[in-house]
């Protein structure tokens, strides 16, 4: 049976690999809603070929466009297109590859709905995890993880008793400056910092990936994801990222999980499971096996990789300051606005002068999100450049 496939952020590098797939597997997806931001001319060439019933842009004026060139295809446009598209019936499993905190309401009205979702917005679960698994449990909706991580450690605790689990492991490549200690932060540009060794990623989650803000804020993703207190995550540093997730026993022994550097591995398995989409990457030669190292994370020199479990601790707004402080900050440094090596001090301000509120509804997500992002602002025009 065909899988009615939508796929939310489909001009990004999640977006694109996953329709990769579907068009290995004609057999097994029908693409039949697409969602974009600014790249028109990609979206424009995926309509082309796919013919989706849906698609949902930013903007109005193109909104327009699209729908005066391909007669028959239903597009929307701005957030309330994006839950709108959530909410129709027409779709099976929904691959939520948009970045940031954008994600949240369409992901959460996935849910409701009870769609399948292959997750790769990290924003929903960080923060609103809780959120998430009450509506999870409450729609009976399944969620798999694609990040590479915690689609390994889904992959390793299928039919684990997990109260035999000691611990979960999360690997990291380091990024692009792990190999260079003595490199200087306030040299750091732009450029230097989006050139990741393994991964071809968007700007931001590079960037992210340079601090090891990534790697924090995935610890608190397996938390929610997986039920595990956040003293029993652990992270190691593996540049070669064929080790991608690793599980150990009570019994001192331990299951990994491995493959290429290659996105398609964990997002064919989300989309294909509990089955498995035949061919998604090429096996690993005895040779890659032998090259495999790893070593302790530097905490002191990465300072941003235990900001998310301090946020954590703190409560839930202070995970949504963090997030909208991170999203603003990165920003600003991509735009040269603020040193990289300032990154840190802006974050820990954030979260210094953040109210610790209770947030029981979206809307006060929305709000404590807000802000965090002002804050922020005003904080960047103080110390920038």
């Amino acid at each position: 049976m065909r899988m009615r496939l939508a796929v939310f952020g489909s001009t990004g590098s999640i977006g694109t690999t996953t329709l990769e797939l579907a068009r290995r597997s004609p057999e097994n997806f029908e693409v039949v809603a697409l969602t974009a931001g600014a790249n028109i001319a990609l979206l424009r060439s995926q309509i082309a070929e796919f013919n989706p019933r849906v698609v949902v842009v930013r903007e109005e004026k193109a909104a327009r466009e699209i729908a005066g060139e391909f007669l028959g295809v239903e597009v929307l446009w701005g957030e309330k297109g994006l839950v709108d598209c959530a909410g129709w019936d027409g779709i099976d499993i929904a691959c939520q590859g948009i970045m940031g905190f954008a994600a949240l309401a369409p992901t959460l009205e996935l849910v409701r709905r009870g769609k399948t979702i292959a997750l790769a917005n990290k924003e929903t679960l960080v923060v609103a995890g809780e959120l998430l698994q009450r509506e999870l449990r409450d729609s009976g909706a399944r969620c798999i993880p694609v990040d590479s991580e915690h689609n390994a450690i889904h992959q390793l605790l299928v039919g684990k008793d997990a109260s035999t689990v000691e611990s979960l492991v999360l690997t990291a490549s380091g990024g692009p400056f792990w190999r260079q200690p003595d490199l200087k932060w306030e040299s750091v540009t732009p450029e230097m910092a989006i050139k990741h060794p393994n991964w071809s990623m968007g700007p931001k989650i590079s960037v992210d990936s340079a601090t090891m803000m990534n790697k924090g804020l995935e610890v608190v993703e397996a938390h929610f994801l997986f039920g595990f207190p956040i003293d029993k995550i652990e992270v190691w540093i593996h540049p070669q990222s064929i080790v991608h997730g690793a599980i150990w026993f009570e019994d001192g022994t331990c299951q990994a999980q491995l493959s290429r550097p290659d996105m398609k591995a964990s997002i064919g398995y989300a989309l294909a499971y509990p089955e498995r989409l035949a061919g998604s990457v090429n096996k690993l030669s005895l040779k890659e096996f032998s090259q495999l190292e790893f070593s302790e994370p530097d905490a002191t020199r990465f300072p941003l990789l235990n900001l998310p479990r301090a946020a954590l601790r703190s409560g839930q707004s202070h995970l949504v300051a963090l997030n909208a402080a991170n999203e603003v900050a990165v920003g600003a440094f991509l735009a040269k606005r603020l040193p990289f090596s300032k990154l840190s001090s802006v974050l820990s301000e954030v979260l210094d002068t953040h109210p610790g509120v209770a947030l029981d509804s979206l809307d006060m997500i929305f709000d404590a999100d807000r802000k965090a992002r002002e804050n922020t602002e005003e904080i960047i025009r103080r110390i920038g450049l």
